[in-house]
């Protein structure tokens, strides 16, 4: 019953946290709407959107999910007319970057240079935005944002007072959908925290890492990023990389793979108000980061090799 209590009000505190950004970021993006600001910003934006499948507008919830984060940029899809297709490309875009300073500088706490990870994160994003718009031809249909109808946006008459009325509508309707998957969430992971759930996690995922060619005592920072993403698994990664030992090779591959794929439940749940297909955007993430991690260990592995024959060479010349 504590381990619930706990969980809830672990829920309950994460719930104020992001509502204090996506509630005020959803007002301010709903009234700015109504003014030319908006299709100012969109307009300088357009070209560059164009080449990914998307309008000028949806500029706005990407500066908005990569400054802030993946709560802020959804606050704002909720304000835009958008195709299905359209929402799921900015929704792959936002999963893998997202939150940049923030997470950024987590890594370089970890021992990370920064520059990689922002080339990895803004990278996966352009990349996977333009595959997804080159080959898929579907998702021309209007999008429909769970509970929250996309209509057009209704006529004014009453002025700003209805503007602003409109916009605290939109922002709290964000907040209770937030709500509603983010408390269940934080009771799960609170439960998994306090029952050790994690190094059994780590033990069954000693394959996985023999797969992508890094060390098994990387394990538990793998789980941890995976559940709880860079900014929460930032605490058990710091401890791992000392307790366990972890190389920085192996630091490198892990935070590569983790840059593509972290808090994989809560980031692909949290895309489920916006009527996005989530398993495709779990699938596209997950799969995209086992490529990358193993072709990278690949590389790096040959670049060894040669670096270690070029090495004996010398010696031998000696």
């Amino acid at each position: 019953m504590g381990m619930l209590k706990r969980g809830l009000f672990v829920g309950l505190q994460t719930t104020w946290t992001l509502g204090k950004i996506i509630f005020p970021i959803t007002l301010i993006v709903t009234i700015l709407g109504y003014t030319p600001v908006l299709n100012w910003l969109a307009g300088i934006l357009a070209p560059v959107m164009g080449w990914i499948g998307l309008p000028g507008e949806a500029a706005i919830p990407l500066v908005l999910g990569n400054v802030l984060n993946l709560y802020a940029a959804i606050g704002a899809i909720l304000t835009l007319d958008l195709t299905v297709k359209e929402v799921f490309i900015l929704a792959v875009m936002l999963s893998f970057s997202h939150n940049l300073f923030v997470e950024s500088a987590v890594a370089t706490k970890v021992g990370i240079r920064m520059s990689v990870v922002l080339v990895v994160r803004i990278g996966l994003a352009l990349f996977s935005a333009f595959v997804i718009n080159l080959l898929w031809n579907g998702g021309q249909e209007t999008a429909q944002y769970g509970f929250v109808s996309s209509g057009g946006k209704q006529p004014v008459i009453d002025g700003w007072l209805a503007i602003g009325w409109q916009g605290v509508m939109s922002a709290s309707l964000g907040i209770l959908q937030l709500a509603m998957i983010v408390i269940p969430l934080m009771i799960v992971v609170q439960i998994m925290k306090e029952r050790n759930w994690l190094q059994y996690i780590s033990k069954g995922m000693r394959p996985f890492t023999k797969m992508l060619g890094i060390k098994e005592n990387t394990s538990t920072t793998l789980a941890s990023g995976l559940l709880f993403g860079l900014a929460f698994g930032a605490g058990v990664m710091i401890q791992a990389v000392k307790e366990d030992g972890v190389e920085k090779k192996d630091l490198y591959l892990v935070f590569v793979f983790l840059v593509a794929c972290h808090a994989v439940v809560e980031d692909t749940l949290i895309f489920i108000p916006l009527g996005v297909p989530v398993w495709p955007l779990l699938i596209i993430r997950v799969v995209t980061a086992i490529l990358l991690t193993i072709a990278i260990a690949y590389v790096w592995k040959q670049v060894e090799k040669k670096t270690e024959v070029e090495r004996k060479e010398a010696t031998y010349e000696n």
